[in-house]
């Protein structure tokens, strides 16, 4: 066992563990902790514990100090400094004529270096821009390219649903989001309704993703042939969180023999039908192929035009 404390830093991320070293911490304790970036200011999200060594994916770094009123002093300064940088920054992007979009940016704590974020299309030979913004900062000069994810992280915002961004608030990593988890949802496939800021599916289709597995199982889908009690029948919807299978029994028309559906709907639970065979999903019923597994792939829907095609593969990206 290994005693560890996790500390976080000004934008939300990740929560990283560092060795206290014999030291006690309490929550929402600022400390200085060296970082890839260099020195930085954090804060403890998680008091001293002991976890196993298999939970390290690295070798502890040490907690250098609790951060002084001095440490915060410098914070707030380069705060106050942010805004001339960024403005000093752009100028100089607009003077190499770089195709870049300028972030953030961010000021180590003992002012040894300066991060400047920024986003683009590919990648960017921004040598020249660098050893410029050395020249007037006078100290190292770090660019980083982050994705669009990450860029709504940093910017945050209001989603659609009235909240403060997730990954500018309390989110602490990306999780990976698929078009199959919107279509478990039963949500519109309209990527106007399942984007998000950074112009990639919603996070917040993650969420709820297990519980959707949880209540489809055993549950047939939208259009598929069921055995009731009374009779053979089409699925027209299902509601999950009720348990209930809405239905129209398939009858024969007795003038020509076909198939056609009762206009009366009846609800079921799963207990109380049979599903057919998945060898049936490739029969037709007045003239509507039934597609037992079409929702199962990430695969993007035939029934949408060209231009939301487009859009649904922009939204399915990996940064």
């Amino acid at each position: 066992m290994v005693e560890i404390v996790g500390v976080g830093f000004m934008k939300a991320g990740k929560t990283y563990y560092f060795d206290p070293r014999g030291e006690k911490y309490e929550l929402g304790d600022m400390v200085i902790v060296e970082t890839a970036r260099g020195m930085e200011l954090g804060h403890i999200l998680i008091a001293n514990k002991e976890i196993d060594e298999s939970e390290l994916v690295a070798e502890l770094k040490p907690i250098e100090r609790k951060a002084t009123e001095e440490d915060l002093d410098k914070y707030h300064k380069n705060l106050e400094k942010r805004e001339d940088a960024l403005k000093v920054c752009a100028e100089k992007i607009e003077k190499h004529e770089l195709d870049m979009k300028l972030v953030d940016v961010e000021f180590m704590i003992d002012g040894a270096k300066i991060v400047f974020y920024f986003s683009a299309d590919g990648r960017v030979d921004f040598r020249e821009l660098a050893k410029d913004l050395a020249g007037h900062f006078h100290t190292r000069i770090e660019l980083r390219q982050i994705g669009v994810r990450d860029e709504a992280r940093m910017l945050g915002g209001i989603g659609i649903c009235g909240r403060p961004l997730c990954c500018s608030k309390w989110l602490n990593d990306f999780h990976p989001v698929s078009i199959k988890m919107a279509k478990q949802q039963n949500l519109s496939l309209n990527p106007s309704k399942i984007s998000g800021s950074c112009g990639r599916l919603m996070c917040c289709l993650n969420f709820e993703d297990k519980t959707y597995k949880e209540l489809r199982k055993g549950m047939p889908k939208d259009n598929e042939r069921v055995e009731t009690p009374g009779g053979l029948a089409k699925v027209v919807k299902v509601d999950y969180f009720n348990g209930r299978i809405n239905t129209r029994a398939i009858e024969r028309d007795p003038e020509t023999g076909e198939e056609v559906f009762a206009q009366e709907i009846k609800s079921y639970t799963k207990d109380e039908i049979k599903r057919k065979s998945r060898n049936a999903k490739n029969e037709k019923v007045n003239g509507s192929q039934l597609d037992d597994e079409a929702d199962e792939t990430d695969d993007i829907p035939e029934n949408i035009d060209a231009d939301e095609a487009r859009e649904l593969e922009a939204l399915m990206k990996e940064d």
